[in-house]
């Protein structure tokens, strides 16, 4: 889907996944602002939702082709 974005990330379990989502979000406005300066009008470039799921025993290899299928690649 065009406007959502696919994550495979291997992270400290300590972490919640609130954080860590709110830190890449944060990341990716400030370096998509600097790039594209249009977007500086915006107030806000994502939704606070998001969508967290675990692998289980699922191999690197199996998601990786599963994030392929759903973005078209």
């Amino acid at each position: 889907m065009p406007d959502h974005v696919h994550l495979f990330l291997e992270v400290d379990p300590t972490f919640a996944p609130s954080v860590i989502i709110k830190r890449v979000k944060g990341r990716a406005s400030h370096h998509l602002r600097k790039e594209f300066p249009r977007l500086l009008k915006l107030p806000t470039l994502w939704t606070p939702s998001f969508f967290c799921a675990t692998t289980g025993n699922a191999s690197t290899e199996t998601v990786k082709k599963y994030i392929e299928n759903q973005t078209g690649k």
